[in-house]
């Protein structure tokens, strides 16, 4: 092992950590935000609104992070997550305790600056990794995702009905995720990024990156694994609920969906070195695919879990894949400006997945059952579009399919 990525792995096992716990409070708010927001929002169609501002507030705040961590670095830029992860939830309470939906959406609001924190666990994995180690390191690192995928729903399990308020003991307990949480990254240990001269190199602008085949699918592949994913997770709990079950089989079907996200990431880093990077994202897409199929052919118990799963373990290759492309495709003079970039289109696509979630599954037919249906054809469109983007870059000429 060279000496470069002993530091690398050391790095990874803080971010695996932080993954882990940190990490945990977004499956507890993805369970019930929806139905939180229901129980608040005087139409249910607004009822994933929450989960709409908290990934518009991730887009918001994906560049100014990206740039705030090219200024003072890993560390600083992931504890000021932690801090807005902490201020959501408290704002979050206070919107339960006083039943006042906008109040509860500002706190949304604050969570996505975590959310947006989160985000970079994944490029930070790779700034010290050698190239031969970077997608393992990425795939590491999200495999902390599977610690918090059993955490976080079991958390919410014990606190949702904690307090007389439902779910006002969740989202105190996120308050104390992110206090604890932050401490971690005092051992992270990642150089800030050298402050550049004059006459150094400046790197492409946003518009010359963002034309380069390579990064435009890259993008691409992560906007619509990341959305189409959010899409239907969002609605999941509703359909879960809306079609005869209860809270806690929605969180066990929750968990089964982000345990798929991240369990695969323990090999995925392998198989892109193995098999190529377009190939492992070109099987995401096709998993996603099938996981509306599923989807679509029934809402018994085991149709829902079938299907997450299947979302999840898509999601996994698609955003893996999609982020070892784009790392590999920027220099390190462009690299706050090209990953706030991805993070913000990625996000934004995200937002109006998530947006759109709601409308789908409670404004789009009579039953929890139509909703559900439409929310799920919904993903067809965007899968088409990103399988065409990844085989139009298979037919760019060898140099600049790979530059």
């Amino acid at each position: 092992m060279n000496t470069q990525d002993t530091r690398t792995r050391r790095n990874v096992t803080v971010l695996v950590m932080a993954q882990a716990i940190l990490g945990s409070q977004m499956p507890m708010i993805f369970t019930i935000g929806g139905l939180a927001g229901q129980s608040l929002a005087s139409n249910i169609c607004f009822a994933t609104l929450p989960i709409s501002l908290i990934v518009l507030g991730s887009m918001l705040t994906a560049t100014p992070i990206s740039w705030f961590m090219q200024r003072y670095g890993r560390r600083a830029g992931f504890i000021l997550g932690t801090l807005g992860g902490a201020i959501g939830g408290i704002v979050g309470a206070i919107g339960l305790y006083l039943a006042s939906f906008p109040i509860f959406l500002i706190g949304s609001l604050f969570t996505g600056i975590y959310m947006s924190a989160q985000g970079f666990y994944r490029f930070a994995a790779a700034d010290t990794a050698s190239e031969t180690f970077r997608p393992k390191a990425i795939s590491y690192v999200l495999a902390g995702g599977l610690v918090s995928a059993i955490v976080g729903p079991q958390l919410v399990k014990f606190t949702a009905d904690a307090y007389v308020i439902p779910f006002l003991g969740t989202y105190m307990a996120v308050v104390g995720v992110n206090l604890v949480g932050s401490l971690l990254f005092l051992m992270l240990d990642i150089p800030k990024p050298p402050i550049a001269a004059h006459d150094a190199p400046k790197g492409r602008t946003r518009w010359e990156l963002i034309t380069t085949p390579r990064i435009a699918v890259a993008v691409i592949c992560a906007m619509v694994s990341y959305a189409m994913m959010n899409l239907v997770m969002t609605s999941t709990p509703l359909a879960v609920v809306g079609c005869g079950f209860d809270k806690s089989d929605a969180a066990d079907v929750v968990t089964g969906h982000v345990l798929a996200m991240f369990v695969p990431s323990f090999f995925t880093g392998h198989l892109i070195n193995r098999f190529g990077v377009e190939r492992i994202l070109a099987i995401g897409l096709v998993i996603l695919g099938a996981a509306g199929v599923v989807a679509l052919n029934g809402v018994e118990l085991e149709n829902f879990f079938i299907a997450l799963v299947l979302l999840g373990i898509g999601w996994n290759f698609g955003f893996i894949g999609a982020t070892t492309m784009l790392s590999g495709a920027h220099a390190p003079e462009e690299r706050g400006r090209m990953q706030g970039m991805n993070d913000l289109l990625v996000f934004g696509g995200v937002t109006i997945a998530s947006l759109a979630s709601g409308g789908l599954m409670n404004c789009s037919g009579g039953t929890a059952q139509e909703g559900w249906t439409a929310v799920n054809l919904a993903m067809a469109p965007a899968l088409v579009l990103a399988g065409g983007a990844l085989i139009w870059l298979w037919l760019q000429p060898k140099g600049q399919r790979a530059a």
